[in-house]
């Protein structure tokens, strides 16, 4: 059988198995979830077995060690995969769940309820964990999943699924509803977002270059999240002291991640004496600060910014600083260098605040707090499946509701249409 038919061959099961998932009840989507976490737990050694061989491969293979870092399942990692999936098990069920009803002058009532999307493909890169959080919040959404982790993980990414499937089988889950892609070869990728009619969404977890690469193959609909620039702007009302904090926990708190801020935009009425301080107190974390003009007048020894740095995701401890004469000046630059991310005012005005957030097109807009906080645990949701800047179906964190679709129920009485 050839690659292209093994992927469709694996379509057709998810899809039979999407199926029977969504006639589950929440107490046996439960009852599995539950018997996956204790098979993780069961199966620790054989984990960390496979996850040795993929390190190995790894460091003959020359990979940098933070990505090996990512690698790694810890016992601690491996704690959380588990605890991760009985999480999972305490989140409120949205499949079936009302979102509205009504009823027409004719008597129909109309109901508009939560179902599952179907079959989601996730592709991811490093992180074995991914395995398991995925799994989870797709069968608790009855939604089949194919996944597909990156060739340094597969070791590590086969004996998770098995321990997953292993474990969901012992409690009804249908055969085919979570499926590993166990080829490296990347044209497995392309066949698998080109399921149409099997795969009904396809998310993608990793850098820019994974995401546009499975973008400009797809067939089928991709959420996306390309990258997070993400912005502060500290605005003339701005307490100082307030803003300091949130600069540097948006900065700082963790530089890597796509949340952190990249580009802060000060007020030029404030400049003179919020920039010196910001300076001092974020070089002592190790940041380097890269300026405008209006900047470097006030801290004269700023690398200067190019064109590129008001673009530029750094992931890093570089942050990219322009002064700007008022709020709308802020929006603008936010208009033109973001990515849909998370920006964040700070400010005591509410006609400046009242702005920026009726302007800002973004998934997270944050008055007085730090863009840190776009995740779905943060949010409340418990969970996240990743963090989409598209604007359909899903923006910001993707919790369980974002990974189900919608159906009309219309319940008449021998009505008919004249």
């Amino acid at each position: 059988m050839s690659l292209n038919e093994d992927i469709r061959a694996m379509g057709e099961r998810a899809r039979t198995a999407a199926r029977a998932l969504a006639l589950l009840s929440t107490r046996r989507k439960n009852a599995i979830l539950e018997a996956m976490a204790a098979e993780l737990d069961a199966r620790r050694e054989a984990l960390r077995s496979a996850n040795a061989k993929d390190l190995a491969a790894g460091r003959e293979a020359g990979l940098p060690a933070a990505l090996l870092d990512r690698l790694a399942l810890t016992d601690e990692r491996c704690d959380a995969m588990s605890k991760g999936l009985r999480d999972i098990v305490a989140l409120k069920d949205p499949v079936g769940g009302r979102i509205s009803r009504w009823i027409r002058p004719n008597g129909l009532v109309i109901q508009k309820l939560r179902v599952p999307i179907g079959v989601i493909a996730i592709i991811y890169e490093s992180r074995p964990n991914v395995t398991a959080d995925a799994a989870g919040l797709c069968i608790k959404t009855a939604n089949a999943v194919i996944l597909r982790g990156g060739r340094e993980a597969l070791a590590s990414n086969l004996a998770i699924a098995e321990a997953l499937q292993a474990g969901g089988a012992n409690r009804g889950l249908p055969e085919g509803a979570i499926q590993l892609v166990a080829t490296p070869d990347r044209d497995a990728v392309r066949a698998l977002v080109q399921l149409e009619g099997l795969v009904d969404l396809v998310i993608p977890r990793g850098g820019e270059g994974l995401i546009r690469a499975v973008t400009e193959q797809a067939r089928v609909p991709v959420i996306k999240h390309y990258k997070g620039v993400c912005h502060t702007y500290v605005d003339a009302s701005a307490d100082p002291a307030m803003a300091l904090d949130i600069c540097e926990n948006a900065k700082c708190q963790r530089p890597g991640v796509c949340n952190a801020m990249e580009t802060l935009l000060v007020h030029a009425d404030v400049a003179a004496a919020f920039l010196p301080a910001l300076a001092q107190r974020l070089r002592a974390r190790g940041v380097e600060l890269r300026g405008d003009a209006e900047a470097r007048r006030h801290v004269p020894d700023l690398t200067p910014a190019t064109e590129e740095d008001w673009a530029a995701e750094y992931l890093d401890l570089i942050l990219a600083v322009r002064v700007v004469p008022d709020v709308r000046a802020a929006v603008a630059h936010i208009h033109r260098y973001g990515s849909g991310h998370s920006e964040a005012i700070v400010a005591a005005s509410e006609a400046a605040c009242r702005v920026f957030t009726q302007e800002v097109d973004a998934a997270a807009v944050y008055v007085n707090a730090s863009t840190r906080f776009t995740d779905g645990a943060e949010f409340g949701m418990g969970a996240e499946i990743g963090i989409s800047t598209d604007k359909l179906h899903a923006r910001g964190p993707m919790g369980l509701e974002e990974m189900t679709s919608y159906k009309y129920v219309v319940q008449g009485a021998g009505q008919t249409r004249s």
